[in-house]
């Protein structure tokens, strides 16, 4: 009975076409952005997020794997950003008492912030006569991926283009946000949660639970919001 173990070349076209393999490699580099972001002392420009996107990149890259491929393996992480859609509602309803006595200005800030973000986009895309295909998917970013990616649909643009907007505009609003709200002299955390989780989505909001409870929860509130009047606004406005 021959017992050897087949050659290690043979081994590893099996686990490189595996969907197994692709799950493990994002897993692994959110831990190793997330470590390497604790090492930092919490550095904002040490996002975990853009960290895990350059090194799954760089992986797939080197082991030549189809990006169909890796989407086979990643698609289990895909699914639950339905599940995190769903689950806005419960930062809206935790923080309904305390938005009571601020609902005009949250709603001017959450409208306010999704029409400049939508409106700055635009500007620079026509600054760089960007083809209307990739202008399409600008509209949606200014929300959070998993809503973003439906608003696309429904307006007729890509919802992977979108979803890389979106998790842009997120890292960089995580990365720069801060030092932003310090140059305008924003100090209340609920000031400062919200401006975040309206500009950043889910990455500027976990970015804001780091620094601060109050922070993360009104970031998650105004996250919710935006992508709730965002979801019904946008489509009206491309319409128009």
């Amino acid at each position: 009975m021959n017992t050897a173990l087949p050659p290690i070349h043979e081994i590893w076209v099996y686990l490189s076409g595996s969907p197994l393999l692709a799950l493990t490699l994002t897993l692994a580099a959110w831990q190793a952005g997330q470590w390497l972001y604790l090492r930092s002392g919490r550095n904002p420009l040490v996002n975990p997020v853009a960290l895990a996107v350059l090194l799954v990149a760089g992986a797939i890259l080197a082991i030549d794997m189809p990006y169909a491929t890796y989407f086979e393996g990643a698609q289990f992480v895909h699914f639950l950003l339905g599940t995190a859609t769903v689950a806005l509602a419960v930062p809206i309803h935790r923080g309904f008492d305390a938005i009571r006595g601020r609902l005009l200005p949250m709603l001017a800030a959450v409208i306010g912030g999704g029409v400049v973000s939508i409106g700055s986009a635009l500007a620079v895309a026509h600054l760089l006569a960007l083809p209307e295909s990739l202008r399409q998917g600008l509209w949606a970013k200014s929300v959070t991926a998993p809503i973003a990616m439906g608003v696309a649909e429904r307006i007729g643009a890509a919802p992977t283009l979108t979803a890389v907007y979106a998790v842009l505009t997120g890292v960089l609003g995580a990365a720069l946000g801060r030092f932003v709200l310090d140059a305008v002299g924003s100090r209340p955390w609920w000031q400062r949660g919200a401006a975040i989780g309206i500009a950043a989505h889910g990455i500027g909001t976990s970015r804001a639970f780091t620094v601060h409870p109050d922070a993360g929860a009104w970031a998650s509130l105004a996250m919710g919001l935006h992508g709730v009047l965002g979801a019904l606004l946008i489509p009206l406005a491309f319409g128009l």
